[in-house]
């Protein structure tokens, strides 16, 4: 298989989504696409790391832009190999797995850098792998710790699914677990017990009244969420647990740190006999749309933007000072799916504006 860089953006999604690419089983599509940029791009500088394939130009023009992408797909579910059908209420559909996380976003990245002749910004292109699994086995932190000269850009786009819209910066979250003790005790004799399942109710109850905070950070609002996500306890149907666990995810405005986070729900639990332990955190990404690569992208986007809810890896660019956006085809609640699906008239659109953003005037 030859993928056509300078083929229509939809076609050359089908193609990518024929190549099965389950993360850590990336090195058939990354040699593909490796090829691809070799003998069908000029000007690049082209590198690989792993299972994933790096370009960037070097003309001296007064910005870079990055694009970013990952070429990894959840397992597949019977929906390899792609398939196009036009519906009635949808229009012209893609199915596959990847259509909408992320091949698509990707297809646009490599068609855009085969076709664009008069660049307004010099280009690095990062096609990473292992995105869908452990946070330690992505290849975008790989590439941080040996090639960080690499992630060097004015702004970064996120080919991650967006219906289209731009979705700046992306919201932190944390994963809090808190534990109750008690006296286990026979439930015919519970008086002589101290329920630890019992010892969650106020704090249930202080869950459910929470009122959630919405933040406007550069015309994007964000609205903040605390949850109760597992409770797990109980011994047996006529015993009087001694322990319990509940799991509380916080998902947090950008403005705040992961040590606010952490500091925000000690106060919503504070005065509970409960012990408290951080199981797992990532930090927000700012959106950064003051910034002019970022502005000018809004512009060419005909200023439709709004707040992404959720983490993305824009987090780690904004990590590195970078600000970026999410923007790709696709619903965001159909990645992962049986029958994820995009309308091809967004992969159609979402190149159009990018080379717009792209192209000198």
């Amino acid at each position: 298989m030859t993928l056509e860089l300078n083929a229509d953006p939809i076609d050359l999604t089908a193609a990518l989504v024929d190549i099965p690419s389950v993360s850590e089983d990336e090195s058939r599509i990354a040699d593909e696409v490796e090829q691809a940029l070799r003998d069908q791009t000029t000007g690049f500088e082209i590198i690989r790391s792993g299972n994933a394939v790096l370009a960037r130009t070097n003309l001296g023009l007064g910005s870079r832009v990055m694009l970013a992408g990952h070429l990894d797909t959840v397992p597949i579910a019977d929906n390899v190999p792609s398939r196009r059908e036009h519906d009635s209420a949808e229009g012209d559909i893609l199915h596959g797995c990847g259509t909408v996380d992320m091949k698509s976003g990707d297809a646009v990245f490599l068609h855009l850098a085969a076709t664009i002749d008069n660049p307004a910004h010099d280009l690095t292109l990062v096609f990473y792998d292992c995105e869908e699994i452990a946070a330690a086995r992505n290849g975008l932190g790989r590439i941080e710790r040996e090639l960080p000269e690499w992630l060097v850009a004015d702004v970064a786009i996120l080919g991650e699914p967006s219906g289209g819209f731009i979705e700046a910066g992306c919201q932190g979250t944390l994963r809090v677990r808190l534990t109750a003790s008690g006296t286990r005790a026979h439930s015919a004799r519970s008086w002589l017990g101290d329920n630890a399942i019992h010892k969650f109710g106020a704090v249930l109850n202080r869950l459910a009244a929470y009122r959630a905070r919405t933040v406007d950070i550069d015309g994007c609002v964000y609205r903040e969420g605390l949850q109760a996500v597992r409770i797990s306890g109980g011994v047996a149907g006529n015993v009087v647990p001694d322990a319990a666990e509940l799991d509380v995810n916080f998902r947090f405005a950008p403005d705040r740190s992961v040590d606010d986070a952490v500091e925000h729900v000690r106060e919503v639990v504070e005065g509970l006999d409960l012990g408290f332990e951080v199981t797992d955190s990532s930090p927000g990404a700012l959106p950064g749309l003051n910034q002019p690569a970022a502005a000018a992208l809004i512009e060419a986007a005909g200023g439709q933007f709004r707040a992404k809810y959720g983490w993305t890896d824009v987090s780690r660019f904004s990590a590195l000072g970078i600000p970026a956006v999410n923007y790709g085809p696709g619903d965001p609640n159909l990645a992962h799916k049986r029958d994820e699906r995009v309308p091809v008239e967004q992969i159609t659109h979402v190149t159009q504006v990018l080379r717009s953003y792209l192209t000198a005037g």
